[in-house]
């Protein structure tokens, strides 16, 4: 007769444990394969599930095995193999337990694509079940380590000396993790005050890009030059930042121009609308020319056109000053800027010739009897010759007369 207490059993018992698991794995597979026939992609989501089913199945029948055969009669030895199994029952049983919790959050997504138009209420979903998972997957793991302390004798002396010290060290561990307990609640906020969201445009830090991650003690956010930046959260609820699809993602988008004054408004309106009606681009909202500004010798220019999306408004922003440029070169050149140079030598020296003229009029110029005047003054003296001194005619006040 067979003796399944013997080592011999154990062995035979260990193997058809491992039998069985392998059948009912094996059953379950064969249902998994028949729904994923009705529902596409079932069974490549469930593949991490059933890895982790799989072990834990076998780590627990080959428990049950190895308890029902050893031949080991000596208690301490049970006890300590018992412990062993325990152990790896419940990390195990954690390891499953993230991996169901996973599955369902996984399903819940596949609700909510992200490659549609109109995308809002996607992003806000996945940007709270992204922290649902990681505050769910933090339970798990302290549950797990908690109940696996628990089968470790001395657990209860460790617990009654963590007790007794439980004051000091919550005055430390506050103060020591007051910045990260900051970061996680803000993190919290983040998520479900619908701030921001996952795939959000978003400027911060002076960056343009996109929220890439959202935990809950930092925010990535994707840059347009493929780089990240990685923010604590705490920086989204104390500083302002711009978020271009925080309602919508419709954008304007603004192109500059300093031209000439010379520059014909109506004839970039028309080009204007020949550009946009010729792209993809263009949403078909709205595309207008104005005059923002006329100081510093040129006009302002400010073209305002509409897109979907932030990437749709940045190509479209590029193609109407691209192809605006152009036309300007080829069909209004007198548009372009120009330096106008005033002489202001040239302007000194008339100025100073202007003036001399004026000074040369004064008073003995001007009119005829000023010109009179001046030749008095200045025409040559009359010299009288054989005038008699003492000539009552004499003009007293005349050159005296030669020797």
């Amino acid at each position: 007769m067979f003796e399944w207490k013997s080592w011999l059993g154990l062995v035979a018992a260990a193997v058809l444990a491992l039998t069985a698991v392998v059948i009912v794995v094996g059953v379950i597979a064969l249902i998994v394969r028949g729904i994923a026939r009705r529902r596409p992609g079932v069974y490549a989501t469930l593949a991490p599930l059933r890895q982790r089913l799989r072990v834990f199945m076998a780590v627990g029948a080959v428990w049950i095995a190895i308890t029902a055969t050893i031949p080991i009669v000596d208690q301490n030895i049970l006890d300590i193999i018992n412990n062993v199994f325990k152990v790896a029952v419940i990390a195990a049983g954690g390891w499953l337990l993230v991996s169901v919790m996973n599955l369902l959050l996984g399903r819940a997504l596949v609700r909510y694509p992200l490659d549609v138009p109109d995308n809002r209420v996607a992003r806000r979903v996945r940007t709270q079940v992204q922290v649902l998972r990681r505050v769910l997957t933090a339970v798990i793991v302290i549950v797990t380590i908690g109940a696996i302390l628990l089968t470790l004798p001395g657990a209860e002396a460790l617990g009654a000396s963590v007790l007794a010290s439980a004051g000091l060290v919550s005055v430390v561990a506050g103060i020591a993790a007051q910045s990260a307990l900051a970061n996680v609640f803000a993190g919290m906020q983040l998520a479900f005050s619908d701030a921001i969201r996952v795939d959000d445009v978003v400027i911060a830090d002076g960056e343009w890009g996109r929220i890439e991650e959202i935990t809950l003690t930092y925010i990535v956010v994707s840059i347009w030059d493929q780089r990240r930046l990685v923010l604590p959260s705490t920086y989204f609820t104390t500083t302002p930042f711009q978020n271009w699809t925080r309602n919508a993602t419709e954008l304007l988008g603004e192109v500059n121009f300093d031209l000439d004054w010379r520059v014909s408004i109506d004839q970039m309106r028309t080009q204007l609308k020949k550009i946009v009606a010729e792209t993809e681009l263009w949403d078909g909202r709205t595309a207008n020319i104005q005059v923002v500004d006329t100081t510093g010798g040129y006009v302002r220019v400010r073209v305002l056109v509409s897109a979907a999306d932030s990437g749709a408004q940045w190509d479209l922003r590029t193609h109407v000053r691209e192809e605006m440029v152009d036309w300007l070169q080829a069909k209004n050149p007198a548009a372009l800027p120009r330096q106008r140079v005033l002489m202001v030598e040239n302007e000194a020296r008339t100025r100073s010739k202007g003036s001399t003229e004026a000074q040369d009029r004064g008073l003995f110029s001007g009119s005829a009897e000023a010109d009179a005047r001046r030749q008095e003054f200045t025409g040559a003296i009359t010299v009288h010759e054989n005038i008699p001194a003492n000539a009552p005619d004499a003009a007293p006040d005349h050159a005296p007369e030669k020797d």
